[in-house]
Protein backbone atom coordinates (compact mmCIF):
# COMPACT_ATOMS: atom_id res chain seq x y z
CA UNK A 1 0.00 0.00 0.00
CA UNK A 2 1.47 3.05 -0.92
CA UNK A 3 0.98 6.69 0.68
CA UNK A 4 -1.76 7.74 -1.76
CA UNK A 5 -3.72 4.78 -0.87
CA UNK A 6 -3.60 6.26 2.93
CA UNK A 7 -6.64 8.17 4.07
CA UNK A 8 -5.16 10.14 7.32
CA UNK A 9 -7.88 10.62 10.01
CA UNK A 10 -5.55 10.57 13.19
CA UNK A 11 -5.76 14.29 13.62
CA UNK A 12 -5.56 17.94 11.44
CA UNK A 13 -2.14 18.13 12.36
CA UNK A 14 -1.02 16.08 9.59
CA UNK A 15 -1.86 18.42 6.75
CA UNK A 16 0.90 18.94 4.38
CA UNK A 17 1.82 22.86 2.74
CA UNK A 18 0.51 22.89 -0.34
CA UNK A 19 2.05 23.84 -3.60
CA UNK A 20 0.62 27.68 -2.90
CA UNK A 21 1.45 27.57 0.29
CA UNK A 22 4.99 26.65 -0.31
CA UNK A 23 5.63 29.31 -2.88
CA UNK A 24 4.40 31.79 -0.55
CA UNK A 25 7.30 29.99 2.17
CA UNK A 26 9.71 30.39 -0.71
CA UNK A 27 9.28 34.45 -1.28
CA UNK A 28 9.08 35.34 1.91
CA UNK A 29 11.22 38.29 3.02
CA UNK A 30 12.91 37.38 6.44
CA UNK A 31 14.98 38.63 9.38
CA UNK A 32 16.89 38.27 12.58
CA UNK A 33 13.47 38.15 14.71
CA UNK A 34 15.18 38.12 18.32
CA UNK A 35 16.03 42.00 16.58
CA UNK A 36 12.67 42.44 15.75
CA UNK A 37 13.87 42.31 12.01
CA UNK A 38 12.21 39.56 10.56
CA UNK A 39 9.10 41.79 8.29
CA UNK A 40 7.36 38.52 7.73
CA UNK A 41 6.77 37.58 11.24
CA UNK A 42 6.24 41.10 11.79
CA UNK A 43 3.25 41.06 9.90
CA UNK A 44 2.22 38.08 10.73
CA UNK A 45 1.69 39.44 14.70
CA UNK A 46 0.48 42.49 13.87
CA UNK A 47 -2.75 40.15 11.78
CA UNK A 48 -3.17 38.17 14.64
CA UNK A 49 -3.30 41.06 17.02
CA UNK A 50 -5.79 42.64 15.17
CA UNK A 51 -7.58 39.49 14.26
CA UNK A 52 -8.87 39.03 18.21
CA UNK A 53 -8.56 43.00 18.83
CA UNK A 54 -5.49 42.88 21.16
CA UNK A 55 -2.58 45.52 20.80
CA UNK A 56 -0.09 42.58 20.63
CA UNK A 57 1.31 39.50 19.52
CA UNK A 58 4.27 37.05 19.08
CA UNK A 59 4.71 33.83 16.97
CA UNK A 60 5.72 31.02 18.64
CA UNK A 61 6.77 27.27 17.49
CA UNK A 62 3.72 25.45 18.37
CA UNK A 63 0.22 25.70 20.79
CA UNK A 64 2.04 23.99 23.53
CA UNK A 65 4.74 26.27 24.16
CA UNK A 66 1.99 29.13 23.43
CA UNK A 67 -0.51 28.50 26.22
CA UNK A 68 2.66 27.55 28.54
CA UNK A 69 4.02 31.08 28.18
CA UNK A 70 0.56 32.50 28.66
CA UNK A 71 -0.03 30.63 31.69
CA UNK A 72 3.55 31.50 33.05
CA UNK A 73 3.20 34.64 32.14
CA UNK A 74 -0.49 35.28 33.85
CA UNK A 75 0.69 33.07 37.14
CA UNK A 76 3.20 33.10 40.51
CA UNK A 77 4.17 29.20 41.68
CA UNK A 78 1.62 27.97 43.99
CA UNK A 79 -1.24 29.35 42.45
CA UNK A 80 -3.94 27.28 40.66
CA UNK A 81 -4.97 27.25 37.56
CA UNK A 82 -9.01 26.60 36.33
CA UNK A 83 -9.77 24.58 33.53
CA UNK A 84 -11.61 21.71 32.38
CA UNK A 85 -10.81 18.07 33.49
CA UNK A 86 -10.05 17.21 29.60
CA UNK A 87 -8.28 20.87 28.60
CA UNK A 88 -5.35 20.06 26.53
CA UNK A 89 -2.96 22.10 28.82
CA UNK A 90 -4.01 19.14 31.76
CA UNK A 91 -3.88 16.59 30.01
CA UNK A 92 -1.56 16.61 26.56
CA UNK A 93 1.13 19.06 27.79
CA UNK A 94 3.09 17.11 29.79
CA UNK A 95 2.50 18.53 33.20
CA UNK A 96 4.25 21.66 31.84
CA UNK A 97 1.73 23.89 34.03
CA UNK A 98 3.07 22.51 37.51
CA UNK A 99 6.64 21.71 35.90
CA UNK A 100 7.58 25.29 34.44
CA UNK A 101 4.90 27.68 35.85
CA UNK A 102 4.19 25.59 39.48
CA UNK A 103 0.66 25.49 39.47
CA UNK A 104 -1.69 23.19 40.37
CA UNK A 105 -5.21 22.58 37.89
CA UNK A 106 -8.85 22.64 39.45
CA UNK A 107 -10.53 20.35 37.06
CA UNK A 108 -14.02 21.09 36.42
CA UNK A 109 -16.57 18.34 34.99
CA UNK A 110 -19.15 19.64 31.81
CA UNK A 111 -20.35 18.49 28.35
CA UNK A 112 -18.06 18.33 25.70
CA UNK A 113 -15.52 20.21 27.21
CA UNK A 114 -17.51 23.40 28.51
CA UNK A 115 -18.13 24.15 32.12
CA UNK A 116 -20.50 26.64 33.56
CA UNK A 117 -19.87 29.78 35.38
CA UNK A 118 -20.89 28.61 38.37
CA UNK A 119 -18.61 25.88 38.49
CA UNK A 120 -15.99 27.90 37.90
CA UNK A 121 -17.00 30.00 40.79
CA UNK A 122 -17.07 27.03 42.83
CA UNK A 123 -13.74 26.02 42.38
CA UNK A 124 -12.40 29.24 43.36
CA UNK A 125 -10.04 29.12 46.41
CA UNK A 126 -10.63 30.94 49.58
CA UNK A 127 -8.08 33.51 50.39
CA UNK A 128 -6.80 31.42 53.27
CA UNK A 129 -3.41 30.77 53.87
CA UNK A 130 -3.94 26.92 53.67
CA UNK A 131 -4.60 27.07 49.99
CA UNK A 132 -3.37 27.90 46.44
CA UNK A 133 -4.33 31.03 44.88
CA UNK A 134 -6.82 31.21 42.35
CA UNK A 135 -5.54 33.01 38.98
CA UNK A 136 -6.40 32.17 35.99
CA UNK A 137 -8.74 30.29 34.01
CA UNK A 138 -8.28 28.98 30.58
CA UNK A 139 -11.14 28.03 28.47
CA UNK A 140 -10.43 25.55 25.12
CA UNK A 141 -12.27 26.69 21.99
CA UNK A 142 -13.22 24.35 20.16
CA UNK A 143 -12.80 21.69 23.05
CA UNK A 144 -10.50 18.71 21.26
CA UNK A 145 -11.44 15.64 23.42
CA UNK A 146 -14.70 17.17 23.71
CA UNK A 147 -15.87 16.42 20.40
CA UNK A 148 -14.27 19.34 18.58
CA UNK A 149 -17.41 21.48 20.70
CA UNK A 150 -17.54 25.31 20.03
CA UNK A 151 -18.15 26.86 22.90
CA UNK A 152 -21.51 29.73 22.90
CA UNK A 153 -20.26 33.26 23.19
CA UNK A 154 -22.85 33.90 25.58
CA UNK A 155 -21.22 30.82 27.49
CA UNK A 156 -18.14 32.13 27.58
CA UNK A 157 -18.87 36.01 28.72
CA UNK A 158 -20.33 34.41 31.48
CA UNK A 159 -17.12 32.56 32.44
CA UNK A 160 -15.19 35.44 32.03
CA UNK A 161 -16.92 38.11 33.36
CA UNK A 162 -17.47 36.25 36.96
CA UNK A 163 -13.79 35.13 37.01
CA UNK A 164 -12.74 39.05 36.14
CA UNK A 165 -15.17 40.44 39.06
CA UNK A 166 -12.92 37.72 41.28
CA UNK A 167 -9.51 38.88 40.55
CA UNK A 168 -8.48 35.96 37.92
CA UNK A 169 -6.60 36.27 34.65
CA UNK A 170 -8.87 34.37 31.76
CA UNK A 171 -6.92 32.65 28.54
CA UNK A 172 -8.03 31.23 25.54
CA UNK A 173 -6.57 27.71 24.34
CA UNK A 174 -7.93 28.54 20.80
CA UNK A 175 -6.24 26.35 18.57
CA UNK A 176 -8.91 25.59 16.32
CA UNK A 177 -10.30 28.64 17.17
CA UNK A 178 -10.94 29.51 12.99
CA UNK A 179 -13.17 26.10 13.17
CA UNK A 180 -15.18 27.15 16.69
CA UNK A 181 -16.17 30.67 14.47
CA UNK A 182 -16.99 29.08 11.25
CA UNK A 183 -18.94 27.22 13.34
CA UNK A 184 -21.15 29.43 15.67
CA UNK A 185 -20.70 31.96 13.12
CA UNK A 186 -18.55 34.38 15.79
CA UNK A 187 -15.46 36.65 14.56
CA UNK A 188 -11.84 35.80 16.83
CA UNK A 189 -11.86 39.11 18.28
CA UNK A 190 -15.50 38.77 19.59
CA UNK A 191 -14.48 35.67 21.28
CA UNK A 192 -11.19 37.34 22.64
CA UNK A 193 -12.69 40.02 23.96
CA UNK A 194 -13.29 38.44 26.95
CA UNK A 195 -10.13 37.00 27.20
CA UNK A 196 -7.11 38.37 28.46
CA UNK A 197 -4.87 36.17 26.16
CA UNK A 198 -5.87 34.24 23.40
CA UNK A 199 -3.60 31.61 21.08
CA UNK A 200 -4.34 30.39 17.45
CA UNK A 201 -2.55 27.29 16.10
CA UNK A 202 -1.58 27.40 12.27
CA UNK A 203 -0.61 23.73 11.74
CA UNK A 204 -3.97 22.13 12.39
CA UNK A 205 -6.87 22.54 9.76
CA UNK A 206 -5.54 25.84 8.63
CA UNK A 207 -2.48 23.22 6.89
CA UNK A 208 0.89 25.12 7.85
CA UNK A 209 3.74 23.01 8.44
CA UNK A 210 4.23 24.72 12.21
CA UNK A 211 3.66 27.39 14.47
CA UNK A 212 0.80 29.04 16.83
CA UNK A 213 0.47 32.90 17.93
CA UNK A 214 -0.38 34.62 21.32
CA UNK A 215 -1.82 37.86 21.52
CA UNK A 216 -2.58 39.79 24.43
CA UNK A 217 -1.92 43.95 25.91
CA UNK A 218 1.02 45.28 24.86
CA UNK A 219 2.65 44.85 28.54
CA UNK A 220 1.59 41.21 28.27
CA UNK A 221 3.13 40.03 25.40
CA UNK A 222 6.31 41.94 26.70
CA UNK A 223 6.59 39.94 29.68
CA UNK A 224 5.48 36.80 27.31
CA UNK A 225 8.49 37.35 24.85
CA UNK A 226 10.82 36.84 28.40
CA UNK A 227 10.04 33.34 28.88
CA UNK A 228 9.61 32.46 25.29
CA UNK A 229 12.91 33.11 25.20
CA UNK A 230 13.38 31.71 28.69
CA UNK A 231 11.33 28.54 27.15
CA UNK A 232 13.90 28.27 23.70
CA UNK A 233 10.83 29.51 21.97
CA UNK A 234 12.69 32.41 19.83
CA UNK A 235 13.80 32.28 16.01
CA UNK A 236 15.44 33.93 14.07
CA UNK A 237 14.78 33.77 9.87
CA UNK A 238 11.23 32.37 10.51
CA UNK A 239 9.87 34.61 8.67
CA UNK A 240 9.06 31.42 5.67
CA UNK A 241 7.18 29.87 8.38
CA UNK A 242 4.89 32.67 9.28
CA UNK A 243 4.81 32.95 5.41
CA UNK A 244 2.80 29.80 5.44
CA UNK A 245 0.84 30.79 8.59
CA UNK A 246 -0.06 34.25 6.73
CA UNK A 247 -1.29 32.59 3.68
CA UNK A 248 -3.14 30.01 5.53
CA UNK A 249 -5.46 33.26 7.49
CA UNK A 250 -5.72 34.29 3.67
CA UNK A 251 -7.01 31.43 2.23
CA UNK A 252 -7.34 28.59 4.19
CA UNK A 253 -10.57 29.85 6.87
CA UNK A 254 -13.68 29.90 5.01
CA UNK A 255 -13.08 26.23 3.92
CA UNK A 256 -13.16 25.11 7.17
CA UNK A 257 -16.90 24.64 6.29
CA UNK A 258 -15.83 21.95 4.08
CA UNK A 259 -14.01 19.86 7.14
CA UNK A 260 -17.12 20.13 9.54
CA UNK A 261 -19.83 19.07 6.04
CA UNK A 262 -17.07 15.88 5.53
CA UNK A 263 -17.14 15.34 9.84
CA UNK A 264 -21.25 15.39 9.69
CA UNK A 265 -21.59 13.33 6.13
CA UNK A 266 -18.95 10.40 7.62
CA UNK A 267 -21.71 10.45 11.06
CA UNK A 268 -24.34 9.84 8.71
CA UNK A 269 -23.12 7.73 5.89
CA UNK A 270 -22.20 5.23 9.44
CA UNK A 271 -25.76 6.26 10.97
CA UNK A 272 -26.99 2.32 10.55
CA UNK A 273 -23.99 0.36 11.53
CA UNK A 274 -24.83 -1.26 14.80
CA UNK A 275 -21.34 -1.40 16.62
CA UNK A 276 -20.83 2.39 16.21
CA UNK A 277 -22.48 5.39 17.94
CA UNK A 278 -21.76 9.35 17.15
CA UNK A 279 -23.21 12.36 17.99
CA UNK A 280 -23.39 14.92 15.18
CA UNK A 281 -20.11 16.76 14.90
CA UNK A 282 -20.08 20.61 16.06
CA UNK A 283 -17.11 20.85 13.41
CA UNK A 284 -14.15 18.62 11.82
CA UNK A 285 -13.51 15.87 14.75
CA UNK A 286 -15.89 12.97 15.04
CA UNK A 287 -15.58 10.78 18.22
CA UNK A 288 -17.28 7.20 17.41
CA UNK A 289 -17.93 5.44 20.60
CA UNK A 290 -17.38 1.35 19.95
CA UNK A 291 -19.44 -1.34 21.58
CA UNK A 292 -17.59 -3.65 23.78
CA UNK A 293 -19.40 -6.53 22.54
CA UNK A 294 -17.40 -5.72 19.14
CA UNK A 295 -14.18 -5.14 20.40
CA UNK A 296 -11.98 -2.69 21.54
CA UNK A 297 -11.04 1.13 20.03
CA UNK A 298 -7.30 -0.25 19.34
CA UNK A 299 -9.20 -2.83 17.55
CA UNK A 300 -10.75 -0.50 14.89
CA UNK A 301 -7.49 1.33 14.78
CA UNK A 302 -5.47 -1.81 13.93
CA UNK A 303 -8.50 -3.12 11.55
CA UNK A 304 -9.00 -0.10 9.47
CA UNK A 305 -4.99 0.06 9.09
CA UNK A 306 -5.01 -2.69 7.16
CA UNK A 307 -7.32 -1.21 4.71
CA UNK A 308 -5.66 2.57 4.60
CA UNK A 309 -7.82 3.88 6.86
CA UNK A 310 -5.90 5.65 9.52
CA UNK A 311 -8.32 6.78 12.60
CA UNK A 312 -6.77 7.07 16.67
CA UNK A 313 -7.83 5.45 19.73
CA UNK A 314 -8.74 7.56 22.15
CA UNK A 315 -9.91 5.50 25.11
CA UNK A 316 -10.70 2.08 25.34
CA UNK A 317 -13.96 2.52 23.10
CA UNK A 318 -13.64 5.95 22.07
CA UNK A 319 -12.25 6.69 18.33
CA UNK A 320 -11.30 9.80 16.89
CA UNK A 321 -11.49 10.47 12.92
CA UNK A 322 -10.14 14.26 12.13
CA UNK A 323 -11.12 15.85 9.12
CA UNK A 324 -8.91 18.54 7.07
CA UNK A 325 -7.94 19.79 3.94
CA UNK A 326 -6.79 16.47 2.36
CA UNK A 327 -10.26 14.60 2.73
CA UNK A 328 -12.74 15.41 0.02
CA UNK A 329 -15.71 13.59 -0.08
CA UNK A 330 -14.76 10.61 -1.64
CA UNK A 331 -12.36 9.82 1.15
CA UNK A 332 -15.20 9.97 2.99
CA UNK A 333 -17.20 7.44 1.18
CA UNK A 334 -14.11 5.42 1.28
CA UNK A 335 -13.48 5.27 5.34
CA UNK A 336 -17.27 4.72 5.83
CA UNK A 337 -17.05 1.86 3.69
CA UNK A 338 -14.69 0.14 5.40
CA UNK A 339 -15.44 1.41 9.04
CA UNK A 340 -18.95 0.12 8.25
CA UNK A 341 -17.48 -3.02 6.46
CA UNK A 342 -15.49 -3.83 10.08
CA UNK A 343 -18.00 -2.83 12.39
CA UNK A 344 -21.15 -4.69 10.67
Amino acid sequence: MTSSDIIDLRSDTVTRPTKEMRQAMAAAEVGDDVFGDDPTINRLQEQVADLFGKEAAIFLPSGTMANQVAIKTHTQPGNEIICHKKSHIYSSEGGAACAISGCSLALLEGEGGIFSASNMIGAIRPDDQHCPRSSLVVVENTHNTGGGTAWALGEIGEVCSSARARGLKTHLDGARIMNACIATGTTPALYAEHFDSATICFSKGLGAPVGSALAGSKEFIARAKRFRKMMGGTMRQAGILAAAAIYALDHNVQRLADDHANAALLVELLSDCSHIAARKPETNLVFFEIDPNWGSAKKVQEEAARHGIWVIAMGPQIVRAAIHLHIDGDDINRAAKVLGGILS
